[in-house]
């Protein structure tokens, strides 16, 4: 794909891409966003080093791409409750993300995109964020392990993440069930839609089948040639599709601080849709 507006500087050969040429405290022409949006659906995750934005500006720019979505469990500010405060210091036990997800994927919606800005990273190193390609996920799978699980649903579930400190008590705890292969509403490809974060159970299989599948698929995912490492940089921004990639952050860099806020943008209800 070629671009006029934008400089795309692929990170791997399967997923992520760095993005030139853009100051996104700016307002974006039609045309410079739509390459944007298309160098998204193209790499799933997307990075932009140096970009100094506000609360607004930021709100601005998830709001290019849709509706913004609101955290079920999570603290959140009363003036902007769009905004989800992304912090660890010297108190944190825990951070949010340690294991490989998609975000909310327990809402009967789950977020399209999830736009994620550091304004403070640890001062030695650390606080990576690695992402995986789920097309690829899909793709590497054995024939018949992919004839067995298109069509077949999976049970994602909220409670057990949020009911833990960090979380509003009492909170709305989504519970869904989604297709185990998701067909991208953009793409039209087929992407694996099981994480280790929130998918609890394989609809119509027993105890055992079910988390004998599911370890199998999450160990799949975690193969290192499906993913990308981002090494942040303060004021770096990382776009990423949660319809067809999953992020795990890395909780490396105890007791150092690290401070960002992220904008999630509403999805829509996953389905799967048998190729032609």
């Amino acid at each position: 794909m070629t671009y006029q507006t934008i400089e795309v500087r692929k990170l791997t050969p399967v997923i992520g891409a760095e993005i030139y040429g853009v100051d996104l405290s700016k307002p974006l022409g039609n045309q410079q966003f739509q390459e944007i949006h298309d160098a998204w659906m193209e790499n799933l995750v997307i990075f932009f080093r140096d970009q100094q934005l506000t609360v607004d500006q930021h709100l601005d720019f998830g709001r290019r791409f849709g509706k913004l979505h609101l955290h079920p469990a999570a603290h959140q500010p009363e003036k902007n409750p769009e905004i989800l405060i992304i912090k660890a210091d010297e108190k944190s036990k825990h951070v949010a993300g340690e294991e490989w997800h998609s975000d909310v994927s327990c809402d009967a919606e789950p977020p399209m995109g999830s736009l994620l800005h550091l304004t403070e990273v640890p001062p030695d190193g650390g606080g990576d964020t690695m992402f995986a390609n789920m097309y690829r996920a899909y793709e590497t799978l054995s024939e018949p392990i992919r004839k067995m699980i298109s069509g077949m649903k999976a049970v994602h579930d909220g409670k057990h993440v949020y009911e833990r400190p960090g979380y509003r008590e009492g909170a709305m705890y989504p519970r869904s069930e989604h297709p185990m292969v998701r067909t991208h509403p953009v793409t039209g490809r087929q992407a694996l839609f099981v994480n280790r974060g929130f998918t609890t159970r394989i609809v119509g299989l027993s105890r055992n089948e079910s988390a004998a599948i599911l370890e199998m698929l999450y160990r799949h995912i975690e193969m290192p040639e499906l993913c990308v490492r981002f090494k942040w940089q303060p004021n770096s921004m990382a776009c990423w599709d949660n319809r067809c990639a999953q992020h795990h952050a890395l909780f490396d860099y105890f007791p150092h601080r690290r401070y960002g806020h992220r904008v999630t943008v509403a999805g829509d209800k996953p389905f799967y849709r048998a190729a032609a």
